[in-house]
């Protein structure tokens, strides 16, 4: 047995599963996320919770059992909690901006990076040189976040860059003039 597939996923108050053919859908406070299970896992909602089983154990199957019950229970957080992701912008002159929904970054460029904010997420720009990004998707959340910091990668020169919060950029020795 996957030691993670065969944990069911408790639903907590407030938080309904259906499962309508293979689409499992979670509806919570914080919004509405579903997902197709794939045709070898089986799927129950029983009471409170949600159980996946498999029909054998070949290594794919037992790989998606427990990918489909951390997908669920990411869905289950998502509309309870949600998730979220903070950037730090370093560099000179390097800063963010809120523009209603949407955001623009000032990166170095010659003219500033709009961005929009796509369905289900949501920016809040705490200082100039801080971005929170956030929303009930996992996914969705991750993904904008490196789309954004695509712009600028950190550098190990100078340290500049889209920095995920708390990351250490090892920094490398530039050029040494004599001896």
């Amino acid at each position: 047995m996957s030691r993670i597939g065969k944990n069911p996923v408790i639903l907590p108050n407030g938080v309904q599963a259906t499962l309508s053919g293979r689409t499992l859908t979670v509806k919570g406070p914080k919004g509405v996320q579903s997902m197709e299970v794939h045709p070898d896992i089986k799927c129950e909602v029983k009471g409170n919770e949600i159980v996946f089983t498999r029909s054998s154990d070949v290594a794919a199957e037992r790989a998606l059992h427990g990918t489909a019950r951390a997908l669920a229970h990411n869905m289950v957080v998502g509309v309870t909690e949600g998730f979220s992701v903070t950037l730090d912008l370093v560099g000179v002159g390097y800063r963010v901006e809120p523009a209603g929904k949407n955001i623009n970054l000032v990166l170095g460029f010659s003219h500033p990076v709009p961005f929009e904010a796509p369905e289900g997420v949501a920016f809040k720009v705490e200082n100039p040189n801080r971005l929170v990004i956030s929303g009930a998707d996992k996914q969705a959340v991750g993904q904008v976040a490196a789309v954004i910091r695509k712009y600028r990668p950190p550098e190990p020169y100078k340290g500049k860059g889209i920095l995920f919060s708390g990351e250490h950029i090892r920094r490398k020795a530039g050029k040494r003039t004599g001896k």
